[in-house]
């Protein structure tokens, strides 16, 4: 294992990619030092750079396929067309990385810091973006066909020309994102217009069947979970099926659903991406609200 890159290191790395008998594969040690390290156009297909720290590093036009970059520390690093196809980046940081231009096809970000990172233009197709921090990233042009978006924070990102097309946004914070394509809204709208029947689980396990009149305002965000603007209170159950006139706020015990009643929201907000702001929280199912 080595703690720093030279262009011997490159060399003998090289001779390993071409299966050559004294070829060397680059493995370098935790938490290597490699902080501010001039590898423009390196050849580190394949390296194992697990935890290495590669903060402020030159890494334009690396060729980074399949690398191992779990953990690493990019932070600030220069990744402006890098190939990071199929690469390891698994909690990796990449907080205000530059990666414009990047291919990032196949590559496992899951887990990633990518806050306020450079995305603009990346390619980003058949990407595991699973619980990856987006905040604040510019993804202007990028390219997330098919990419895996569960749980992902893309809060005040930038989506001005993405392609989003196929990609999985459950769960995903959209809250503040610009540009949010309208295929993406579309697609993720899940609740239906007119008066609805749906559920509610409030203190105790107990289940409030809810009607959502045509009248009233109702969203939901990327996930499952939606809200009205109010709701009229059909009934509610105990958790072994026992008729109930009244139950209460899993959250604010004050606040009150009986039967025969509208509730109203302390507040309505109009945005909806913000999934946890002000309405009458509910699930179009019981088995969701039962489990929820």
């Amino acid at each position: 294992m080595i703690n720093q890159i030279t262009q011997e290191d490159l060399a003998k790395h090289a001779a390993w990619l071409r299966d050559e008998p004294e070829g060397v594969r680059i493995v370098t040690v935790v938490n290597a030092n490699l902080r501010g390290a001039n590898l423009i156009g390196a050849n580190l297909s394949g390296a194992d750079l697990s935890g290495a720290d590669l903060r402020d590093a030159d890494l334009r036009d690396a060729d980074l396929r399949d690398a191992n970059l779990r953990r690493a520390n990019l932070r600030d690093a220069d990744l402006i067309d890098a190939n990071l196809r199929d690469a390891d980046l698994i909690d990796a940081n990449l907080r205000r990385a530059n990666l414009r231009g990047a291919d990032l096809i196949g590559a496992n970000l899951s887990g990633a810091d990518l806050i306020d990172a450079n995305l603009r233009r990346a390619n980003l197709i058949d990407a595991n973006l699973i619980d990856a921090n987006l905040h604040r990233a510019n993804l202007i042009d990028a390219n997330l066909i098919d990419a895996n978006l569960i749980g992902a924070n893309l809060s005040d990102a930038n989506l001005s020309g993405a392609n989003l097309r196929g990609a999985d946004l459950r769960g995903a914070d959209l809250s503040g994102a610009k540009y949010i394509p309208d295929n993406v809204s579309a697609t993720t709208s899940i609740v239906p217009d007119g008066d609805l029947v749906v559920y509610k689980q409030l203190a105790n396990d107990s289940i409030a069947t809810l009607k959502i009149p045509k009248e009233a305002k109702r969203s939901n965000a990327t996930g499952r979970k939606c809200r009205a603007e109010y709701a009229e209170v059909l009934a509610i159950q105990d958790n072994e099926g026992g008729a109930m006139e009244s139950g209460v706020s899993w959250y604010d015990n004050s606040f009150v659903y009986r039967v025969g009643e509208t509730v109203h929201p302390h507040e309505w907000c109009e945005d909806r991406w913000q999934e946890c702001a002000g309405g009458i929280h509910f699930y179009l199912t019981r088995y969701e609200a039962e489990n929820n």
